[in-house]
């Protein structure tokens, strides 16, 4: 497969390049700083400089040709106001899928957040609450597209070695996983076409994770 990872310098895009080049596929990881290039290139992928923020669809949509999936891992990152959280989190997804339509690929896989999809708690951080709001809205905003779409909302992150077993469902209580354990539900969500539109929590657990992803695949 030839797949187009937005936001490709991320720690979870890392991983996941990282594990799709050594299986043989073709990685492109977008990046909006030039320096990132050799982090990228180190895993394997071929990086790409596109900054989301600024890009036209035309400018996005050139490097998705002949491309068989999308994943959107992009992210404002800490320490971003709430303008950022809108501008990446929302309308750079919003961006990449206009872009996967123009360029014909439908599969598209969403890295959100446990927390989208539900008002953020009031009186709580504007800028956590600003993330939820731009995640809930990516996520709806791609649910109304006619793409080969699955939604990943995981819990909270840790560097931790991986252990390939989780809990993946429609709705899970609160807890942790390591990025290594959503990056390789992420190479499995690609390889499951009947994932498609799923939107799916996912937090540590005991199933494998090739099994926890097939349990949604449809027929």
């Amino acid at each position: 497969m030839r797949i187009v990872i937005a936001g490709g310098h991320g720690k979870i895009a890392l991983l996941l390049e990282e594990l799709l080049a050594a299986r043989g596929d073709g990685v492109v990881g977008l990046i909006r700083n030039p320096d990132h290039a050799d982090d990228v290139r180190a895993t394997g992928a071929a990086p790409v400089v596109c900054d989301l923020e600024s890009a036209s669809l035309d400018d996005v949509a050139v490097h998705l040709d002949q491309a068989d999936a999308v994943v959107f891992a992009a992210g404002a990152g800490p320490g971003s106001g709430t303008a950022r959280k809108d501008t990446v989190d929302r309308a750079a997804s919003v961006l990449m899928a206009d872009a996967a339509e123009r360029a014909g690929v439908r599969r598209f896989v969403q890295v959100s957040s446990m927390g989208a999809g539900r008002p953020p708690e009031p009186g709580g951080d504007e800028v956590w609450a600003a993330y939820i709001d731009a995640k809930t809205a990516a996520e709806e905003d791609l649910r109304r597209r006619d793409l080969d779409w699955t939604i990943l909302r995981p819990g909270r992150l840790t560097d931790d070695p991986p252990t390939g077993r989780v809990r993946l469902e429609e709705s899970v209580p609160r807890g942790a996983l390591p990025r290594a354990d959503v990056a390789a539900v992420i190479a499995a969500l690609l390889d499951t076409p009947g994932a498609a539109g799923r939107t799916l929590e996912l937090v540590g657990g005991d199933a494998p994770i090739e099994e926890a992803v097939r349990a949604h695949a449809r027929p």
